[in-house]
């Protein structure tokens, strides 16, 4: 059988090409993009297979809309992770993932959502209560408190204490490890990652995710123990949730779907949010434009009028646009013969949607790499033209309460502090782990505390 034919891609060695990728991503894919165009292959990884990376918008949506049969994502895609384990919803596929997403999905929307409306003003006050005028700080690891907190608080209903203390040390550890660049290559090629004692980069992971499983196993329990019908926190719905065969979740199930959650739910929140700060500040007049409408919504505006305001809704927007967490969408394997953009992919061929290559289109967003909230005041883009979320049967399900999140402790933060960079220099992206953030964690320095609604107070004094 002839091999197939491949769109065109660098030809250098694949360890040169993992190397670059794994090093300066953003920087290598914008340069494969200027040369080869919307389409190109990569031979990255462990077995250095080819993988497709796409960032045309038409075949985006032909990715996102096919059949599950013919193109998905899961395990047999790559999607593997020790940590997050094979129940969880990002390595099922077919049958099996469509059922998680169904049991998931509704305490992620609407009046549930809704019901935290208070706890993420509460959780932001407590943190940022801890800043000091006049002295500078990073905003990355207050972001990442309050998200924590968030999750914690709102996925696992647990309340401050011991195992609270313990799951948050076990679990900032494991998410944030000193040497992203040599955890980044334990996980992608497998044979690294080997228990060589309690001291080695995989040992000390394989004990730490061990501790998490016994704290969120006997947290399980508990709550089978003394069963209590009017929690509302996530696991408490989960666990009462039923499918269409009248079967709960298994306990397996509900630790690795957890774990999915705490995972691609706190880091992910945290570096937008920090993200956001950024931008706020660098540019004056988006600052000014923002207060504005938050200090015109009155003194205490509740949750949804905070989630439906406009312009805020921009700033987070482009915010994702920028520098999306999550460079590329998941990994989809073909499974059944597929035309996409004139090249005939056989089945066991890797896709990857580039989300960052999307948002960089000058076609879509002109002047790309400018900051300008305003361009989602103008026009609507489609899910395949926008899409820091993912897309199609893979889109995540927190997407509403990521925002929703987003937007709140923006509006508490802000209504609160007068902010302003310590440093003038222009932030950068940096590689995460599988996340693109700020380098520095972003450093500011609290000039006041504000007053409620002096801003108000002085647009309509400028006015008369």
């Amino acid at each position: 059988m002839p091999e197939q034919k491949l769109p065109d891609g660098p030809q250098t060695h694949p360890l040169v090409q993992t190397l670059q990728w794994l090093t300066s991503p953003l920087e290598y894919m914008e340069a494969c993009a200027q040369r080869y165009g919307d389409i190109f292959t990569l031979r990255i990884g462990p077995v250095f297979k080819p993988q497709v990376f796409i960032s045309n918008p038409q075949a985006m949506q032909q990715i996102f809309t096919t059949d599950p049969k013919l193109l998905d994502s899961g395990e047999p895609a790559g999607i593997k992770s020790p940590l997050l384990g094979r129940q969880s919803m990002l390595a099922l596929e077919g049958k099996p993932h469509q059922r998680q997403r169904k049991l998931l999905t509704p305490p992620f929307h609407g009046e549930r959502m809704l019901a935290y409306g208070e706890l993420i003003p509460d959780i932001t006050k407590q943190v940022t209560n801890q800043w000091q005028v006049g002295e500078p700080f990073s905003v990355l690891p207050s972001m990442q408190a309050i998200s924590f907190q968030v999750i914690l608080k709102a996925v696992f209903g647990l309340e401050e204490g011991v195992r609270y203390e313990k799951l948050k040390a076990v679990l900032i550890a494991l998410l944030n490890p000193k040497t992203p660049i040599l955890t980044a290559l334990m996980f992608l090629f497998p044979v690294l990652a080997r228990d060589l004692g309690p001291w080695s980069p995989w040992g000390i992971f394989i004990r730490r995710k061990q501790q998490i499983d016994e704290l969120i196993y006997a947290e399980i329990r508990e709550r089978k123990e003394q069963s209590d019908t009017s929690r509302t926190d996530i696991l408490s719905l989960m666990m009462a949730a039923h499918d269409e065969a009248g079967e709960p979740m298994t306990d397996v199930e509900l630790r690795d779907e957890l774990i999915t959650l705490l995972v691609a739910g706190h880091e992910t929140t945290a570096t937008a949010l920090t993200w956001a700060f950024y931008w706020i500040h660098h540019l004056s007049e988006v600052r000014e434009k923002l207060l504005q409408e938050l200090d015109s919504l009155g003194e205490n505006p509740d949750a949804n009028a905070i989630f439906k305001a406009p312009y805020l809704n921009a700033v987070c927007s482009e915010t994702l646009r920028l520098y999306p967490v999550a460079m590329l969408a998941l990994n989809r394997v073909v499974k059944s013969p597929l035309d996409i953009m004139g090249y005939k992919f056989e089945p066991g061929t890797l896709i990857i949607p580039s989300i960052y290559l999307t948002h960089h289109r000058e076609d879509l967003y002109p002047q790309p790499k400018q900051f300008k909230p305003e361009r989602f005041l103008e026009r609507q883009f489609a899910p395949y033209e926008y899409l820091p979320f993912g897309g199609g049967n893979r889109r995540c399900i927190g997407m509403a309460f990521a925002l929703f999140e987003m937007k709140l402790v923006l509006a508490t933060v802000l209504s609160q502090w007068q902010m302003e960079l310590a440093d003038s220099k222009p932030v950068q992206p940096v590689r995460k782990g599988a996340l693109i953030g700020p380098a520095g964690g972003v450093r500011m320095v609290v000039t006041r505390r504000r007053a409620q609604n002096e801003r108000v107070l002085e647009t309509s004094s400028s006015s008369v």
